[in-house]
């Protein structure tokens, strides 16, 4: 599955026929959270609807995230700023992955980091179209990315949603709503601990040590 992770906030009226890029900088200034809802919808290289999901996701500068599907099967992500945790509840299941490779590639660093933008992807301005404004990302290291491209649709400083293409075709697509700037988060937001019987694979930093959960 992919780590489709992205956020923004609404702004003033003035920006909204701003460049895209304009906008995506304007919404980072005094940014240390956000909080919102989101609609995820794959698509076939031929348009076919495949799946579509929805949950809520939250966000704290500079690495720190948590991506929760509700509907219509439950799947919790968290990046603690060490690792990225994925539990599948109805697997009884957690993959977890050092963070710092789990990042590379994807677009939800140019927004917990702007200096990244650059670093990573090619960027343009990709014009007003469905009363957008679109911001192109192309990534710089393509063997390392899970899309090909990808494309940011602002308006009004607000972040409606964010396209990925794969290399065959797949179009992937999130919508997001309900936005809340510098949200008070709780201590847990951005924890993990797998659960009791839980079968945890993948790969640690060796200085971690994980504890299931107690019953």
């Amino acid at each position: 599955m992919r780590l489709l992770m992205i956020l923004t906030l609404a702004l003033s009226a003035p920006l909204a026929h701003a460049g895209a890029r304009a906008q995506l900088d304007a919404f980072g200034a005094g940014m240390t959270g956000m909080a919102a809802d989101f609609e995820q919808r794959v698509h076939a290289p031929d348009g076919e609807l495949l799946e579509t999901s929805s949950g809520n996701l939250k966000l704290r500068a500079p690495r720190q995230f948590r991506w929760e599907v509700v509907k219509p099967f439950p799947q919790l992500i968290v990046a603690d700023g060490t690792h990225v945790w994925i539990h599948d509840p109805d697997l009884d299941q957690v993959t977890v992955r050092i963070q710092s490779h789990e990042e590379q590639g994807s677009p939800l660093s140019v927004l917990v980091d702007p200096t990244e933008l650059d670093r990573q992807f090619k960027v343009s301005e990709g014009g007003r179209s469905d009363g957008l404004s679109w911001l192109l990302l192309d990534p710089r290291n393509a063997q390392e990315s899970a899309f090909e491209s990808a494309r940011l649709g602002f308006d009004a400083g607000a972040l409606v949603v964010m396209e990925m293409s794969d290399g065959l075709g797949q179009r992937t697509e999130v919508r997001f709503s309900d936005w809340q700037r510098n949200p008070a988060f709780d201590a847990a937001t951005f924890a993990f601990t797998p659960p009791r019987g839980a079968d945890v694979v993948g790969e640690m930093a060796q200085a971690a040590e994980v504890m299931p959960l107690a019953d």
